[in-house]
């Protein structure tokens, strides 16, 4: 897929960022913390956008991918309660070792970046993990999880690039096939996928329900 982006740099003393952000607004996309859990809500373009996000930050060791959200309408129609706090997301891989509590300072600095053209690929779901695939996800030593920190309104992912690889594609499913099962599910137009905490991807982080939703406020 091709994913347009905007590049930014930021310094802060001897240190520089980079910070990668959507080319286009995800403005039908919001995340929402609910204390136990968070709720990402979005439709077909925004969930094929974020799965080319994850599938960028898992090649992307060095950089921040932030994705801004919480300034989003929330969607209409049957939702759950929205009364949680809307959050923006930053993905990154462990090895940048970056602290959430400098994120502030580096967003503050962001000029206007530089357009650019990603190629990624197909972001796939892992359904033919076999039981040793399994029990390695669930072994004690597994380094390939995903962290989750909270600071400056903003929810920061962090993991490695196996485990954003891995994940990239509830997004996906969520893309292909959100769409197609509203119509036909009028009485359950209900189509979500999750993280669970039995997946053995999450380490120190929350389960985040992932729902497709076809009417938005204007």
């Amino acid at each position: 897929m091709e994913l347009p982006v905007v590049i930014h740099r930021a310094r802060l003393g001897a240190a520089e960022f980079r910070v990668v952000r959507p080319g286009r607004p995800l403005t039908r996309a919001v995340l929402v913390d609910h204390d136990r859990h968070l709720d990402v809500y979005l439709d077909r373009e925004a969930a094929r956008a974020l799965a080319g996000l994850w599938m960028l930050a898992a090649r992307s060791p060095r950089s921040l991918i932030h994705v801004p959200l919480r300034a989003n309408r929330p969607p209409g129609g049957d939702v759950p309660d929205d009364s949680g706090s809307r959050l923006d997301l930053v993905l990154l891989h462990h090895s940048l070792q970056f602290a959430p509590s400098r994120w502030k300072q580096v967003r503050s600095r962001l000029g206007p970046g530089r357009p650019h053209t990603v190629s990624l690929p197909e972001a796939e779901r892992d359904h033919g993990m076999t039981d040793a695939d399994h029990e390695a996800r669930h072994h004690r030593e597994n380094r390939d999880l995903f962290h989750q920190h909270l600071h400056a309104e903003t929810l920061f992912m962090t993991g490695s690039a196996k485990v954003f690889r891995g994940t990239a594609g509830h997004f996906l499913d969520v893309a292909r096939e959100g769409p197609g099962h509203v119509p036909v599910h009028p009485n359950h137009p209900h189509f979500c996928t999750q993280f669970h905490g039995n997946d053995g991807t999450l380490g120190d982080a929350r389960e985040i329900h992932v729902e497709y939703c076809d009417r938005w406020s204007s």
